[in-house]
């Protein structure tokens, strides 16, 4: 399953699937990454899933690069992870400045505004991973007809809430930030609670992930 285990500076290490991005490496990452988890070994202090890696920070005072590197080849992933992925709903309205990016995504993929909601809400997304801001969910993989690339310049804010649209992958942006993705719509809910001091993120790796359409008016009142 792996190909390499390299070190990663002093203190880390990456485990390399492979090149390629989809669901069935992806799988192979989040399974290293969830019995890991689980087995506690001492020593590792981080791991961090992406799409064909999976990077693992260690304490040089307690472990060390061969000793990881032993634990991770001994490994039986076929045991049963207690860890359950999870179906989740999120809503999303497309309405009015909600939707920054319709217009050019419509002249982009040669599309009218139904037809794209259409595709992009029909299908489930996997999530691959969570990185660049807290929590922020990578989702796979888009319906072909409405992959495109990103903005040509990012913007310096994107709002809080907004679902976004690169390449084979859709994203929630959990925070206000700068970003590059095309903007179809926002969501009411929180994607990531910092107040939630065991998992503040309501997409893992792993989970599977509907988004669903609602009005503006669904979208004022959803948390009243």
């Amino acid at each position: 399953m792996i190909k390499n285990i390299s070190n990663l500076g002093d203190a880390a290490l990456y485990c390399d699937f492979g090149k390629e991005v989809n669901k069935e490496t992806n799988s192979k990452v989040i399974a290293y990454f969830q019995n890991l988890k689980e087995k506690n070994i001492q020593g590792i202090i981080n791991l961090t899933p992406s799409y064909n890696k999976l990077i693992i920070s260690f304490d040089l005072k307690k472990t060390n690069f061969k000793e990881i590197k032993k634990v991770i080849e001994n490994l039986d992933i076929k045991e049963t992870s207690q860890e359950v992925s999870k179906k989740i709903e999120i809503p999303v309205c497309c309405e009015g400045a909600f939707s920054l990016d319709i217009e050019r995504l419509e002249k982009k993929l040669s599309l009218n505004r139904n037809k794209i909601y259409h595709n992009f809400f029909s299908k489930e997304y996997f999530c691959y991973m969570i990185g660049f801001i807290a929590g922020m969910p990578f989702l796979g993989d888009l319906d072909n007809t409405i992959r495109v690339n990103r903005l040509e310049t990012p913007r310096v804010k994107v709002p809080k809430g907004s679902v976004g649209l690169t390449e084979q992958f859709a994203n929630v942006y959990t925070f206000e930030s700068p970003g590059g993705w095309n903007i179809i719509g926002n969501t009411p809910i929180k994607i990531f609670d910092n107040s939630k001091d065991k998992n503040p993120n309501l997409v893992s790796p792993g989970d599977t992930v509907i988004f669903t359409q609602i009005s503006f008016e669904d979208y004022k009142n959803y948390n009243e």
